[in-house]
């Protein structure tokens, strides 16, 4: 999955099932469990604690120097094509679209206030794309095998998709512009999403003091609040068809317009 989401989203090869670059590539994949392993130790600590420990973890800072290396040669890479090969492959390509916005002058950029900066740095650009990368691929790996485990589980949406590829003549070749007629796809895919969420959630800081309006529950600027998307995709309050049911017609019909925050995918 790694390999395929270098290509997908940074149009790169990370190598990672050439056999003559196994050791490298065992290396990458290890850097990014590490990343990803600390990661999940501190999300529910104090921020003090996290910042100490992912400064004073040699192993960590290993692992996110071996990543970062990586991520570097692929920016390089991307800078030295032209500006006009890049804005051809903007549409397809993330790598393309983060560079295209590192602004050309970058020293004099840095040198600017926050609210009149107009592109990312390089630093900034790099550490989208180690998120995307850490996280991306995990997340997209597993939004796949639910996919693959629902549909054999329900074979009456199996074969609804089925017969929808063999209508677009998508069944042995898939491009781009079969994607918008795919529609019952789309519907099997975001019900796949909703269903089985790939994360648990995500956490917010509180920027103001805020007060939950029906427990009175008080919340402090500062405070982390996790946000937990499974809870919030199968919320009977949210739905009109059970939320409970594996149902991707939901989204063609009454469920088609639910609360924007009903479905974080």
């Amino acid at each position: 999955m790694l390999a395929i989401f270098g290509f997908i989203a940074f149009d790169y090869d990370l190598r990672t099932l050439d056999e003559d670059h196994k050791t490298g590539s065992n290396e990458l994949a290890e850097a990014l469990e590490v990343i990803n392993n600390a990661f999940q130790l501190v999300t529910y600590a104090p921020r003090w604690l996290s910042i100490l420990y992912l400064k004073l973890s040699s192993r960590h800072q290993r692992a996110k120097k071996l990543v970062e290396q990586y991520l570097y040669r692929i920016i390089e890479q991307e800078m030295n094509e032209s500006p006009e090969l890049r804005a051809q492959r903007k549409r397809t390509s993330l790598i393309a679209s983060l560079v295209g916005s590192i602004p050309f002058d970058e020293k004099n950029e840095a040198t600017k206030r926050e609210e009149e900066k107009t592109g990312l740095s390089r630093q900034e650009v790099l550490n989208e794309m180690l998120l995307f990368l850490n996280a991306g691929s995990d997340t997209t790996a597993t939004a796949i095998t639910w996919f693959i485990h629902l549909a054999s589980k329900h074979p009456r949406v199996q074969e609804k998709i089925k017969a929808e590829l063999i209508a677009n003549d998508a069944a042995s070749t898939l491009s781009l512009s079969h994607l918008d007629s795919l529609v019952y796809l789309d519907c099997a895919i975001n019900e796949v999403l909703r269903f089985c969420p790939p994360i648990s959630g995500t956490l917010r800081t509180l920027t103001t003091d805020d007060r939950l309006p029906k427990s009175g529950i008080q919340l402090y600027k500062g405070d982390s609040v996790l946000i937990p998307f499974h809870n919030l995709s199968h919320d009977p309050r949210y739905w009109s068809i059970d939320p409970q049911q594996f149902y991707p017609e939901r989204f063609l019909g009454e469920d088609k317009n639910h609360p924007i925050y009903a479905l974080i995918p």
